[in-house]
C-alpha cells in the first residue's frame, strides 16, 4: 500500500472498528471491514445518507484516501456488497465497541453529567415491520456534549411503553453511572430502573404521571393540594426560574420547586427530594401552561433547585441535538433498510458521525456536512484523528 498524507491514530474509530468481528468467510473478504465502516462514516459526514449514496461517495475518492481508510488494493465495495455487511454485521458487537471508544472522552469531570435515555423510531421501516412496534432503539446521551454513549436496539413488538422498559435495564447496565444523573420521561420512574441506577453509584431525577398514580397523588397534594382542603405550608422548599424567548415563543418561564418533605413518606429507592416544574409561556398571542412533578435521589446539599432544573431541562438534548440531526441532516427516518442488522448498523454509523461531530465541538451539523462534502479530507481526517479527551 502507497504512502497516505492521512495517518491513522490508535484512539481514532477507523483503529476502533478493527475490533468488530466479521460475519464473512476469510475467503470471500476483498475489502476489510474496518475500512467499510470507516468509509460508511465518512461518508455521512458528508451527507451521504443511503447505503447507495456511500457506494457512490467511495467510488469518487482518490486512491489516497481509500488508502487512508484502510482499503490496500485502493479500490471501493459496491452498493451490493455494503448491504450484504450490514445485514450480517453483529449489531451487538459493534456498540459495544463504540461505547468503548466514546467512554474515556465521555466520563463525568467535576460536577453531575446528566445522562438522558429515551427510544426512537425508525420510521422508514414502519411499513415493512409488524403492527404494535414503532420503537426500534433506546439511546443514552450526555447532556453537556451531545455524545451518544450507549444505543441498544429493541427487537420486540407490542405496547410502546413495554417494549422500552424491556430494554432501559440493558442500556443502564452498559454505562459507569459515577457522578452521573439518569433523565427521562414519566416512563422510565420505575423502581427497579432508579434502584439500578443508585446501586451502580448514579443518580436520578425523573418525571412522575399517571404510571405511578400513588407517588404522582402524593407529590401533587403536597404541592397543589385541592381548594376545599386546609393545607399545611411546606416545611422545606427551594426555588429556581429562568425566563427566556425564542422559537416564536414569549415569556418562556420555568419555575421548579423542591422540597424534601415526603422523603420520609413515600417509600421509593433513595427518594431525596420531590419537585414540582412549572412552565409558561407565550406564543401566537396564546397563553400556555403546564405543571409536572418529579423525584431524585440528590439531596438539597449536592442539587439545589436550580440545578435540578438545569438537570430536567438538558433532559432534551437527546431530542434536540440527535434524534433531529439522526432524522433531518443522515435521513434515519427516511431509510427503507429493514432488514437483519441493517437498520441497526446503519443507527450506530449514525450515532459514530454524530459523536465525532459533537467531539469535535461543531453545533451547527447541516453546514458541518456542508463543508465537508466539498472537503472529504476533512471528513475523513474525523475518522481517523482521536476525538478531544474532554465530554
Amino acid at each position: 500500500m502507497q504512502s497516505t498524507p492521512f495517518p491513522v491514530s490508535p484512539q481514532s474509530l477507523a483503529a476502533a472498528f478493527a475490533d468488530v468481528p466479521d460475519p464473512r468467510r476469510a475467503a470471500s473478504v476483498e475489502h476489510p471491514l474496518a475500512a467499510i465502516l470507516a468509509l460508511a462514516v465518512a461518508a455521512l459526514l458528508t451527507g451521504r445518507r443511503s447505503v447507495l449514496a456511500m457506494a457512490e461517495w467511495g467510488a469518487l475518492q482518490a486512491p489516497t484516501m481509500l488508502a487512508a481508510l484502510g482499503f490496500p488494493a485502493m479500490s471501493s465495495p459496491c452498493q451490493s456488497t455494503l448491504h450484504r455487511v450490514f445485514r450480517r454485521l453483529d449489531g451487538e458487537a459493534l456498540a459495544a465497541v463504540l461505547r468503548a471508544h466514546i467512554a474515556p472522552v465521555a466520563m463525568p469531570a467535576d460536577g453531575l453529567q446528566g445522562v438522558a435515555l429515551d427510544g426512537k423510531a425508525h420510521r422508514g421501516r414502519l411499513r415493512f415491520d409488524a403492527p404494535g412496534g414503532p420503537v426500534h432503539a433506546l439511546s443514552a446521551v450526555c447532556h453537556e456534549s451531545g455524545l451518544v454513549l450507549a444505543h441498544a436496539p429493541i427487537a420486540a413488538t407490542g405496547d410502546k411503553a413495554a417494549v422500552e422498559l424491556t430494554v432501559a435495564p440493558v442500556v443502564v447496565a452498559h454505562l459507569s453511572w459515577r457522578g452521573r444523573v439518569l433523565t427521562g420521561d414519566a416512563l422510565f420512574c420505575q423502581r427497579e430502573l432508579c434502584r439500578q441506577v443508585c446501586a451502580a453509584g448514579g443518580d436520578y431525577a425523573l418525571l412522575v404521571k399517571a404510571n405511578q398514580p400513588a407517588l404522582h397523588d402524593a407529590i401533587a397534594l403536597l404541592f397543589d393540594p385541592p381548594a376545599d382542603l386546609h393545607a399545611l405550608p411546606l416545611l422545606d422548599q427551594r426555588a429556581a426560574q429562568t425566563c427566556e424567548r425564542g422559537h416564536g415563543r414569549t415569556d418562556d418561564c420555568r419555575c421548579l420547586i423542591a422540597s424534601t418533605d415526603l422523603t420520609a413518606y413515600l417509600e421509593w429507592p433513595h427518594l431525596a427530594q420531590v419537585f414540582r416544574l412549572e412552565r409558561t409561556w407565550a406564543e401566537r398571542g396564546t397563553s400556555h401552561r403546564t405543571v409536572h412533578y418529579g423525584i431524585t435521589s440528590l439531596s438539597p446539599k449536592r442539587a439545589d433547585a436550580a440545578t435540578v432544573l438545569a438537570l430536567r431541562r438538558g433532559h432534551w438534548t437527546i431530542e434536540n441535538q440527535v434524534h433531529r440531526h439522526k432524522d433531518v441532516n443522515l435521513g434515519e427516518d427516511a431509510s427503507l433498510i429493514h432488514l437483519d442488522h441493517g437498520p441497526m448498523t446503519l443507527a450506530l454509523l449514525r450515532d459514530a458521525a454524530l459523536n465525532l461531530l459533537h467531539g469535535a465541538g461543531v453545533r451547527q451539523i447541516a453546514a458541518r456536512l456542508r463543508r465537508h462534502a466539498q472537503r472529504p479530507e476533512e471528513a475523513v481526517a474525523l475518522v481517523l484523528n482521536p476525538l478531544p479527551t474532554h465530554a
